[in-house]
């Protein structure tokens, strides 16, 4: 019986934000045009995409502050690049609770990914000037640095 070749893994390629924005807003439709190409072979197995949370906090911010895009706008958005076959995000999960937190409690997604990573690294404690915030996230407890 033949042996079965095996096939060269991917090419890694790390996308930045650009891609996502020109595609999430199609607002230069030729540069959408080509990251839908690219996000086509990526799930295709053809190339691997990698990317990390500072992009999508970049995304996040942009959708807010330029496009003025609503929360669960933004929240729909990366919940869609978190699914996308052929994207690898490190840390997705956190990313994830992070977006869903961003929308429903309505803090900076900063903040909400700080509560998810600290949450996931046993931090129970966030030294922080920012108690507005942090007190309407769930699994941490922001305290003033005179309270440490």
């Amino acid at each position: 019986m033949p042996r079965k070749l095996r096939e060269a893994p991917a090419e890694r390629v790390f996308i930045d934000t650009n891609l996502f924005l020109r595609y999430l807003t199609n607002d230069q439709p030729e540069h959408a045009d080509q990251v839908e190409k690219l996000l086509r072979r990526a799930a295709a197995g053809k190339v691997t995409l990698v990317t990390h949370v500072l992009v999508i906090a970049e995304i996040v911010w942009t959708l807010s502050s330029f496009y003025k895009l609503s929360r669960e706008d933004i929240r729909d958005k990366i919940v869609a690049i978190l699914n996308t076959d052929g994207i690898v995000i490190e840390n997705a999960n956190l990313i994830l609770q992070a977006a869903l937190t961003f929308a429903d409690r309505n803090v900076d997604f900063i903040d909400a990914y700080t509560a998810a990573w600290c949450a996931a690294h046993a931090v129970p404690t966030v030294c922080t000037f920012d108690q507005a915030h942090f007190k309407r996230l769930l699994g941490v407890e922001p305290k003033l640095p005179s309270a440490i």
